[in-house]
Parts: C-alpha cells; structure tokens; sequence
C-alpha cells in the first residue's frame, strides 16, 4: 500500500512542477521512468504474492535505475540506440507484472463474489 501512495504522490508533484528536459536528457529521464515503473510493479506483484521485501525492492529500484543510466549513457558514447534494449527489458516486465496484478485482482473479486453469493 505504502508503494502506491509513494507512486501517487510522485506523480502529483512531478505533474504539480513546471520543468522541461532538454532532448539529450530525456533519454536518459524516460528510460529511468520505466525504471521505476518496473521497480514498482514488480513490488505491487510481490505484495499480491506475499513475498515483498523492502530491502529487495529499493535495490532493485535503484540497480534497475544504474543499469539503465548505463545503457543509455553507452549507447550514446557508442552513438547507438541502447535505450531500445531497456524499453523492451522494462516494458516487457512491467506488463509481466501487471499480469499477475490483475490475476490477483479478479481472484480476489471473484472469491468475493462466491462467498456473498453462499
């Protein structure tokens, strides 16, 4: 729950601040958006499962978020578009996630739903 507040607030502000990134950092701002997206999908995915450890989801919010940097910082030292890689990895995960977000949900729903009905 404390992971969708966080997300819910962080988003207020962001939207609330009037700032604008340049074309080259953009970059580096989006992949580091998908980054987090995928942190936080894959803690809201461990909470549903009951295997959320804080300790693993802040690493791994912040090893995802050196990973991408460093794709995208090498893949512009190398003039290549690495950032694709990380859109695939990210986006594939975040979509893995929120599988197993929505299973949750609608079993959840549904068992719900059976008990009113008994």
């Amino acid at each position: 729950m404390i992971i969708i507040v966080c997300l819910l607030l962080g988003v207020v502000i962001a939207l609330s601040l009037p700032f604008t990134f340049s074309s080259i950092v953009s970059k580096f701002v989006s992949v580091a958006i998908l980054a987090a997206l995928d942190s936080v999908f894959g803690g809201l995915a461990a909470s549903a499962n009951n295997s959320f450890k804080m300790k693993i989801f802040v690493t791994g919010f912040f090893g995802n978020a050196l990973v991408a940097f460093l794709l995208t910082y090498m893949g512009s030292l190398l003039n290549i578009d690495l950032t694709i890689a990380a859109i695939v990895v990210f986006g594939t995960r975040i979509f893995q996630n929120f599988a197993i977000l929505r299973r949750f949900v609608l079993e959840r729903y549904m068992s719900k739903k059976e008990t009113k009905n008994l």
